[in-house]
């Protein structure tokens, strides 16, 4: 089975400022706002939902291919990737732009303010030629990829994942049910579902009439899975300690797309989902987590008894 990450590649570039934004920014002068904020420093770090959902899978045993452009700064990131053993052979480079770029600033109360330049992002890919032998995951990027990569799916009937996440803001609602029609499986975060739905104007009737399952994240409350009219909640599985829980929905998306190469229920799926997440949390970053197989699935049966893999 050969698997397709399709989204982004990002340097995600990690500030901490010592204080409150809130006692920074005045709420009467906000149509104004000219604001600097001091910071502690810098760390960079490998990221993009591509990346990272590419990167768990490697963790896990897996080679997918990454369907994403790249910039002139990517030696740093070509050069991890490859370390990590996954194919270059999808990754475009374009010349004379950077690579994307997520800047995050984070105060003491965990708020974040975050600018990102999609850089190469913005131009398009080279899609691969697909069959049914292929899952295809697409996540958000470039917004002219996620539609062809959907179409292309469902002309070689290939299975595909459907995660505009991130990326709903540049998309209108006949683009979304366009593309979304036909996918195994949409998945996004609560917040997501509730816009997606908005835009499209569906209710949770029609997304299910377009598509075969629903997964829903719902952060430390675990994961809704929907299919066939049946509701099943997946509990998130218990973290030795959470450090970042940024990229804890991407390590998930690899968990799932695990269990589906090797053929597992739906349940089953959210349930390593949710355990690949918690090694995630753990470490600050979204490429910064290791594993075994055999600790996966001792942390698996842990939460939710034998594994059925």
């Amino acid at each position: 089975m050969n698997i397709f990450i399709s989204g982004s590649l990002a340097y995600d570039r990690i500030m901490d400022f010592p204080g409150r934004f809130a006692d920074h920014i005045l709420p009467d002068k906000i149509h104004v706002l000219n604001v600097c904020f001091n910071i502690n420093g810098l760390v960079e770090k490998f990221g993009g939902t591509a990346g990272n959902i590419a990167y768990s899978l490697a963790v896990l045993g897996e080679s997918p291919c990454i369907v994403a452009t790249c910039g002139e700064d990517f030696a740093r990131y070509e050069k991890w990737l490859a370390q990590n053993k996954l194919p270059l052979s999808y990754i475009k480079p374009v010349s004379g732009v950077l690579t994307a770029g997520a800047y995050i600033t984070t105060d003491l109360d965990d708020n974040q303010i975050t600018a990102f330049n999609p850089g190469a992002m913005a131009f398009e890919a080279e899609l691969p030629a697909l069959d049914s032998s292929s899952v295809v995951f697409i996540g958000p990027g470039n917004k002219t990829d996620m539609m062809n990569l959907a179409e292309n799916a469902r002309l070689a009937g290939a299975p595909f994942f459907f995660d505009p996440g991130q990326s709903l803001n540049i998309w209108n609602g006949d683009e979304l049910r366009e593309a979304v029609w036909g996918a195994l499986c949409f998945i996004s975060n609560d917040y997501e579902l509730s816009l997606f739905l908005r835009m499209t104007g569906w209710t949770m009737s029609d997304l299910h009439d377009a598509v075969e399952v629903v997964i829903t994240t719902r952060g430390s409350e675990g994961a809704v899975i929907e299919e066939g009219g049946e509701k099943s909640l997946i509990p998130a599985v218990p973290a030795d300690q959470v450090i970042d829980p940024t990229g804890a929905g991407d390590t998930f998306r690899a968990g799932v797309l695990k269990a589906v190469s090797m053929g597992l229920p739906w349940e089953v799926a959210c349930r390593m989902g949710a355990t690949a997440a918690s090694f995630s949390v753990a470490h600050y970053g979204t490429q910064e987590h290791r594993f075994g197989w055999e600790e996966f699935c001792q942390r698996y049966e842990k939460s939710y008894g034998p594994f059925e893999g």
